[in-house]
């Protein structure tokens, strides 16, 4: 036993978990595709000041959450939070405009905030996100909002609802945080300390509180739907419209906001049963005012990010398990005393031919290594022995129907494929 561990709000991810982990990034990036997205790769450092400007300087995440640390050289460097601002970070940084647009990309990987470890809340976690540069058609916001509604019915779950809202843009949005605000400064009593600071810095972020004096307070604060400018107003009704026609259900939230700052006219979010407190699974929105915001020039974009471990804990909730293992082929067992060279020659030919093969390393008798190779679940064993070797000749079992034969070495690979 060692005395090391994982540093807290973090953990090790072993099999079968992994492989679970690894099938569902791997079904969730070929519906990316199937949607004519590519896949980008940004660096999990970044600069400090990419995140205070993208995100808000007001947020959680900058003034409580962020990993920043100064280098040798004096550079302040963040382990990245979340995905989005990196994406149009590169996206300027790489003139992917040039490409066409809209530039559509999605991308996997740990992100990482110093948050209070409880269930559904790492300090490191898996995101699988997509963003959409380049267009303001609420279709395409339609389209990034069916991606998460199309993988959860591929792996089978139901208990989860839609949430969107429109927050309005730069210039229907003042006027409604200044009615906001007078609201709050009225109710001051009726707030917990974070959100009477929010009342001052932020006031959209109040609705992100948990606090159950504050959400009681907060049944009676204005909504951002009696303050939107015709041009919001038209993109969102223009979206639950798409949203319709593509069959999906949606419950319209007007206090539900977004943790980032970036965020113009849609917002949305997948809460699912089961969950406790962290049962949002995806979120999401459009962030028309990124770009500028970054150095570049006006760009409208709209994009996702979903927690793969959450996601997990979803499928937990509902009883689904739908990455069945993949299962080992073929186990070469060698009798002792048979040399390493043809069991060595076998398992490569095996594995030549796309065929999934293990053997013995820990120098086991023959009954031993049949333990090993059904604990493994294969479904065909190879047995080699010295007479066999003489012969040219292996033994062949198959475990699901409890029969053997023995066959030419040399027809070994069609007999097996022949079996499975």
């Amino acid at each position: 036993m060692t005395r090391y561990k994982a540093p807290r709000g973090t953990s090790d991810l072993v099999f079968p978990d992994s492989e679970k982990m690894e099938r569902l990034i791997e079904t969730a990036c070929a519906l990316m595709r199937e949607r004519g997205y590519r896949r980008i790769d940004t660096p999990i450092l970044e600069d400090t000041e990419l995140f205070a400007r993208s995100i808000g300087e007001e947020t959680d995440i900058v003034t409580k959450e962020m990993y920043n640390f100064e280098d040798r050289g004096g550079e302040s460097l963040t382990m990245r939070p979340e995905g989005t601002a990196p994406v149009v970070r590169a996206y300027l940084e790489r003139g992917l405009a040039s490409r066409g647009l809209p530039v559509k990309v999605y991308y996997v990987g740990p992100m990482f905030r110093r948050e209070r470890p409880q269930a559904g809340r790492f300090r490191q976690f898996t995101q699988i996100g997509g963003e959409a540069i380049g267009s303001e058609d609420p279709f395409l916001d339609a389209e990034i909002i069916s991606f998460s509604d199309a993988l959860f019915a591929r792996l089978g779950l139901e208990r989860y609802r839609l949430l969107v809202n429109s927050v309005g843009c730069r210039e229907c949005r003042p006027a409604y945080v200044d009615r906001l605000r007078s609201f709050l400064e009225a109710m001051k009593g009726g707030l917990c300390e974070q959100c009477v600071r929010r009342t001052d810095t932020n006031p959209l972020r109040v609705f992100d509180c948990k606090n159950e004096r504050c959400r009681a307070t907060l049944k009676g604060a204005p909504t951002i739907g009696e303050h939107l400018c015709p041009r919001c107003r038209e993109h969102f009704d223009a979206l639950l419209g798409h949203l319709d026609t593509m069959g999906m259900t949606f419950e319209v939230d007007e206090r539900m906001v977004r943790g980032l700052d970036y965020y113009t006219n849609t917002a949305f979010e997948f809460q699912f049963e089961g969950l406790g407190a962290q049962n949002t699974v995806c979120g999401g929105g459009r962030y028309d005012g990124l770009t500028e915001e970054l150095g570049g020039p006006p760009t409208p974009g709209v994009g996702y990010s979903m927690g793969l471990e959450r996601l997990l804990m979803a499928l937990e909730a509902e009883g689904l398990d739908p990455f069945v293992p993949e299962r080992l082929q073929v186990f070469l067992a060698a009798a002792p005393g048979v040399q390493r060279e043809p069991v060595l020659d076998l398992l490569g030919r095996l594995r030549a031919e796309g065929i999934s093969a293990d053997t013995d390393f820990m120098g086991r008798g023959l009954k031993a290594q049949m333990k090993q190779a059904d604990r493994l679940g294969a479904r065909v064993v190879v047995m080699i022995g010295e007479e066999e070797l003489a012969s040219g000749e292996v033994t062949l079992r198959d475990l699901d129907a409890s029969e053997q034969w023995r066959v030419p070495a040399k027809g070994l690979v069609e007999r097996i494929r022949q079996i499975l």
